[in-house]
C-alpha cells in the first residue's frame, strides 16, 4: 500500500480564510493537493495556471512540485494595485512620507 502524505490547502480571501486539510498519496503535487480541497469548485474564479500564484509556507512553487507530508499550500489572490506604481504615483505627487507610512508632519521654518 502507497504511502499517505498530509497537506493543508489554503486560500485567503480579505475577510476570511478558507483552509483544508487532505490525505494524498507520496508524490502528489501542488495542483494534485489543490484539486482536492474542492477549492476550486467552492471559488471559480481560482486559475491555479493563470492569475493565481502559489505556493509551500509562503515560498513560491509551481503546479508540478511534489509536496512533502505536513506542507501547507498557498493560493495567492492577484495583487490589487502594483506596490511599485504606487509609491511611484505618490513621488510624483510631492507627498512626503514619515517613516511608517503616514503623512509627514512639516518641520519647522529656522
Amino acid at each position: 500500500m502507497a504511502e499517505q502524505i498530509s497537506v493543508e490547502v489554503t486560500y485567503a480571501l480579505p475577510f476570511r480564510q478558507e483552509l483544508v486539510t487532505v490525505k494524498l498519496p507520496e508524490g502528489a503535487t501542488v495542483r494534485d493537493a489543490v484539486e482536492a480541497s474542492g477549492l476550486l469548485q467552492k471559488y471559480p474564479d481560482i486559475e491555479i495556471d493563470g492569475r493565481n500564484k502559489l505556493g509551500i509556507y509562503a515560498k513560491l512553487t509551481k503546479a508540478d512540485t511534489v509536496l512533502r507530508d505536513r506542507d501547507r499550500v498557498e493560493i495567492y489572490r492577484p495583487l490589487i494595485a502594483d506596490p511599485k506604481a504606487v509609491r511611484k504615483k505618490r513621488a510624483d505627487e510631492g507627498k512626503v512620507m514619515k517613516k511608517g507610512g503616514g503623512p509627514a508632519e512639516e518641520a519647522p521654518a529656522a
